[in-house]
């Protein structure tokens, strides 16, 4: 099995463009292989930061191609099962979104021990030595309780997470026992970026064809004309770009638009037809992005390296009247710069899906500021997401899982992403 290449800590920082691969203050060797270092299980193979074999182990819901292949495998040919899969679920059981696995028809060889969100809740599953937790954001304790059932489940060979961040499970117990114990957690990755991709356009168009002052002319009656922006041409920065910065940028490239991405491994969008720049996730680079970007969109991860990333020094090098938006994770802006900001003029306006603190609590001043565009973090919430991501879990993973093929959607628990 191939270890994961991993960058070296080092001041490195890179563009890489359509027209190849520009290193700036580059060192001599950029990754290594960890030969000797703690593998991940053979279930999970880590090729996002290996360039050369250029495989990405994540889901895309419109990719029919191979969706269900291994689920099919299992039901025409039973004797491909490698091992049983035991499935503790870590979930309100009451919630809905996990019907499919709380009361639905599993794949053969799988079976659901138990649900619940304590770990008394699984005490009479021990003998049975369940090896997979499913884990969901109904979970209200998910933090504390996760690190007790993995240290009472030494069985678990693999962790579930039903959404696609796991900032709602992270802890320093968890990450020490998923990193020593050498358990793969995955995630539903994929599941929710076309939504937020359709939100992050609208909200371009929001603030580039005025639509306040539009409404405010319906309501008053008033017939007046005035010119309009096009996106065409402008200039789009992506802070963060995995799979829902990318769906962002595949989007934007429809409206004509200019992609510049900030990610950590620059090199893995090398040859990303959505891209124009990509820049590695250093300040200078961020500051760049912000400089050079007309509208500028966050769907970084809350992990301890992104939190306060967007902060004043990012706002005060802003290009002049740009456009914030926000839809990964609210802890990765610094708040107070970012009203600061829109208060000054810096920003020509924000739209924000997500909050430091949610819900966002009536006494911000968020919510009188005429130049933002604030949504109740539901901007992927379509009647059936969580649902779908359930059954990626059952249909997709779970198979891969019992069959010993690789998991989509791999997690370093220590990234946080």
């Amino acid at each position: 099995m191939l270890a994961a290449p991993s960058l070296l800590r080092s001041a490195v920082r890179t563009t890489v463009s359509r027209r190849g691969i520009a290193w700036y203050h580059s060192s001599a060797a950029l990754f290594v292989d960890d030969d000797n270092k703690s593998q991940s299980s053979p279930n999970v193979k880590t090729y996002w930061a290996d360039p050369q074999l250029r495989q990405y182990k994540f889901w895309n819901r419109y990719d029919k191609t191979n969706q269900g292949k291994y689920q099919y495998l299992i039901d025409f040919s039973p004797e491909s099962i490698q091992k049983e899969a035991k499935i503790l679920s870590l979930s309100d059981p009451d919630d809905a979104a996990n019907q499919p696995l709380h009361n639905g028809s599993l794949p053969m060889g799988a079976s659901l021990m138990g649900i619940g969100t304590t770990l008394a809740d699984f005490e009479p599953y021990r003998d049975a030595k369940p090896n997979v937790l499913f884990v969901s954001p109904s979970c209200p304790r998910a933090p504390a309780v996760l690190p007790l059932v993995l240290a009472a489940f030494p069985s678990i060979e693999w962790i579930h997470c039903r959404s696609a961040g796991i900032d709602f499970i992270e802890s320093d117990e968890f990450t020490e026992l998923a990193t020593s114990m050498s358990i793969p957690v995955t995630n539903a990755k994929g599941q929710f970026s076309s939504s937020l991709a359709e939100y992050a356009l609208m909200a371009c168009s929001y603030f580039a064809k005025d639509l306040p002052r539009l409404m405010r002319n319906q309501k008053n009656r008033n017939w007046e004309k005035y010119d309009v922006e096009e996106l065409r041409g402008k200039t789009l920065g992506v802070v963060g770009y995995g799979d829902i910065g990318r769906a962002c940028a595949k989007l934007a490239t429809v409206y004509g638009m200019r992609i510049i991405a900030l990610r950590r491994h620059p090199f893995l969008s090398k040859d990303d037809p959505y891209c124009d720049v990509v820049y590695g996730r250093d300040k200078a680079s961020l500051n760049r992005l912000m400089s050079e970007s007309d509208y500028i969109i966050c769907s970084a991860p809350s992990t301890v390296e992104t939190r306060g990333m967007v902060n004043a020094d990012a706002f005060n090098a802003v290009k002049k009247n740009a456009v914030f938006i926000n839809l990964g994770r609210g802890p990765v802006v610094d708040e107070q710069a970012l009203i600061e900001a829109l208060q000054t003029g810096k920003l020509r306006g924000a739209a924000l899906d997500v909050f430091t603190e949610e819900p966002l609590p009536s006494s911000s001043t968020m919510w009188d500021l005429p130049n933002v565009l604030i949504s109740p973090h539901n901007m992927d919430q379509t009647s059936t997401f969580m649902h779908e991501a359930t059954e990626f879990f059952l249909h997709e993973n779970l198979p891969r899982f019992m069959v010993g093929e690789d998991l989509l959607n791999p997690v370093d628990p220590t990234l946080g992403y």
